[in-house]
This record gives C-alpha cells, sequence and structure tokens, in this order.
C-alpha cells in the first residue's frame, strides 16, 4: 500500500469526480458535477491510495459584505475500510490550506453532536468546538429533478 495521495480536482475533472461515485451518499450526477467543478468558490478534494479514490472533502467560500469569505466544509467522506488512517484529517486539513490560500478567514462545519469520528476528525485537524446551534433547513422537491434549476 502506497501513501495516499490528495487531489484538488479542477473544472475539467469531472471524469475524476464521477469515478469516485463509491464515496458519495448517491451517484454524482454529471450535470451537477459539472457545474459544481466550474464554480470558482467551489471546492472538492479527493483522496486515492494506489490510485484508487478512498475519500473527499467538500468546500463552499461563502461571502457576506460584513464578514468576508469563509469556507463551509460541506461534507466529507472517507470508504469504511479506510478509516481511522489519518485520511480524513488530512483532507480537512488540506481544505484549510486552501481555505487560506484563497483568503478566507476561517473554515467551518456542522455535525451530529454524536458523531464521534466525525467530531474526531475535526478536532483532530486544528477545529475548535466552537457554539452550539440549531440546524433549520427547507426542502424543494423540484430541486433535485429539475434540470433547469441547477
Amino acid at each position: 500500500m502506497g501513501p495516499v495521495e490528495l487531489r484538488t480536482l479542477g473544472s475539467d475533472d469531472v471524469d475524476g469526480l464521477l469515478a469516485a461515485e463509491g464515496l458519495f451518499d448517491q451517484p454524482p450526477r454529471p450535470d451537477w458535477a459539472r457545474k459544481f467543478l466550474e464554480t470558482d468558490d467551489h471546492h472538492i478534494v479527493i483522496a486515492y491510495l494506489d490510485g484508487e479514490p478512498v475519500g473527499f472533502v467538500s468546500g463552499v467560500e461563502t461571502t457576506h459584505p460584513d464578514k468576508g469569505t469563509e469556507m463551509f466544509l460541506y461534507e466529507l467522506g472517507v470508504d469504511e475500510d479506510h478509516r481511522g488512517q489519518g485520511i480524513g484529517r488530512n483532507m480537512v486539513e488540506e481544505l484549510a490550506r486552501l481555505a487560506a490560500s484563497r483568503g478566507c478567514y476561517g473554515m467551518w462545519v456542522a455535525t451530529e453532536p454524536d458523531n464521534a469520528a466525525a467530531l474526531g476528525t475535526y478536532r483532530s485537524a486544528g477545529s475548535d468546538d466552537g457554539e452550539t446551534f440549531v440546524i433549520l433547513s427547507w426542502q424543494f422537491a423540484a430541486a433535485d429533478t429539475d434540470p433547469a434549476r441547477i
């Protein structure tokens, strides 16, 4: 087993993102993958072991007029067979380096309070516990079926 390689995908890496489909909750759609990768403030880092994708972390820069730009760590996933080896921590650290290099003043993530694996990964990558808050969400049925909306 060789070293883990981290690669930040660019706008021309749609096939690379689609090849990592087993890491996602659902197989990525090519049109959404393309839109994600072509959007300058959207980022995805994929971890490869012996040429095979074993993890990913995605982030989105958000800018507010009175706060500046921060990185929202959108999702982290590591293949079950490769968990507990520091791959998640390395990807989070890579996303943090990318955020800092792009001028972000910080990075944040939300996770369930009982998700010990995620909490351990984020803490080992240098996060603090931040503040407790409630997440509220809206679901729009047409958003995942209407290509015109993406």
